[in-house]
């Protein structure tokens, strides 16, 4: 369980590689990634974006795949090819008016570190690097891409009343 006051969250920043996909990634005939999805995260995702939590997806990665991904499910603001995530950081709470305390930051490695730090809840995969893990609030007992932006989204909305509770629960 996520030791920190859930119902304060307004705001989940997931990175992808290593988070939403799996670290071990296929490459293409032209050297682009193809990431893993989980189903269970994307279901949860939806869910989260009808309920009103503002979700971002900030990533170093820069192919479009990403950005159609997650424009599928809802989720405004897909910020790609983030190479100082700190940036795009302070430009996501100024547009929502949000605090770092209302905001969970998802993250796996090194690049994730500075913004994990300003987070008002850090969470990482089981699978994060010891960095990662040690400022982080919470470990997921699950590994990057086999749903840990469903088990996170999962305790945030229940701590908040709005998990399985209503019509848009049964629903794409």
């Amino acid at each position: 369980m996520i030791n920190y006051d859930l119902k304060k969250i307004k705001a989940i920043v997931f990175d992808v590689d290593g988070v939403l996909s799996a670290e071990t990634i296929q490459m293409d005939d032209k050297g682009e990634p193809i990431r893993t999805i989980n189903i269970k995260d994307g279901y949860a995702i939806q869910l989260a974006v009808k309920h009103g939590l503002h979700l971002a997806i900030m990533t170093g990665g820069h192919n479009d795949n990403i950005r159609l991904r997650y424009d599928y499910l809802g989720v405004k603001d897909v910020y790609i090819n983030c190479s100082m995530k700190i940036n795009v950081w302070r430009e996501f709470l100024h547009k929502y008016a949000l605090k770092e305390e209302e905001i969970i930051y998802v993250g796996d490695d090194i690049p994730d570190y500075e913004v994990m730090q300003h987070a008002g809840c850090a969470c990482c995969p089981k699978d994060a690097c010891s960095e990662i893990k040690h400022i982080s609030t919470y470990v997921s007992d699950v590994k990057g891409g086999d749903g840990v932006a469903r088990d996170i989204l999962e305790q945030v909305m229940k701590a908040q009343g709005k998990w399985v509770l209503n019509e848009k629960a049964f629903g794409w």
